[in-house]
């Protein structure tokens, strides 16, 4: 083999793993996950203000690459300002009831608490939720008010669902903190498009009953 034959085969080589590398370094971003920062906000109700901050969200596509499933993994800050609630204790908790028994609910309920603080996101298959003000028909999928392990939501074309992260009773006046940190969501059986939205609902009871909703900004699951 001629000198000048070496030489084309060493480049022939040199362009082919460059060519390799560049296709496993594409096939690597496109799996990557995305990653989601989320603008904070506020909602106020007589005497009493919710704040949501640091939320942010990572989504990632099904490892089995189905189409019909994603994960995403959601953090976020809750901050409950409520100077003049009326104490109250709490009674034995009867979960929640779903929005399609209670419309407006948000699937979220009290137990006889000074007030009630939950907080979770809406999510939903093939539906734009965009224009969200509250009240959607969906059902509740049943989970415990914890943030330990997988939350598992399935969904099919249509369907909203609101899926509570954590829920904390209020018995008197004070500043309350709900955090959640990677809270992983997996969303299974949804063949199209998939959006999700946070909401924290705070409800008071006693005489000056009231119910304030604080939604995030909508951001695609994939």
């Amino acid at each position: 083999m001629t000198q000048r034959t070496l030489r084309a085969v060493g480049l022939s080589a040199l362009i082919g793993g460059s060519v390799t590398a560049a296709l496993l370094a594409g096939s690597a971003s496109a799996g990557a996950d995305a990653f989601v920062r989320l603008p904070g906000g506020t909602a106020k109700g007589e005497g009493i203000q919710i704040v949501r901050s640091e939320e942010s969200a990572r989504v990632s596509a099904s490892m089995a690459a189905n189409g019909v499933s994603r994960t995403t993994w959601v953090s976020g800050q809750i901050t409950l300002y409520a100077p003049n609630l009326k104490p109250a204790k709490a009674g034995p908790s009867v979960g929640a009831a779903g929005e399609t028994t209670l419309p407006g609910s948000n699937g979220t309920a009290t137990n006889g608490a000074a007030a009630t603080l939950s907080t979770g996101y809406i999510i939903g298959c093939q539906v734009n939720i965009k224009g969200l003000q509250g009240g959607l028909s969906g059902s509740l999928t049943p989970t415990a008010p914890s943030l330990s392990g997988t939350l598992t939501v399935p969904l099919a074309a249509g369907d909203v669902t609101f899926v509570v992260l954590n829920t904390k009773n209020i018995e008197k006046a004070g500043t309350y903190h709900l955090g959640y940190d990677d809270a992983q969501i997996d969303v299974q059986n949804c063949g199209g498009y998939a959006q999700a939205r946070a909401f924290t609902t705070i409800e008071t009871t006693g005489e000056v009953h009231q119910k304030v909703n604080l939604y995030g900004k909508p951001f695609s699951i994939g």
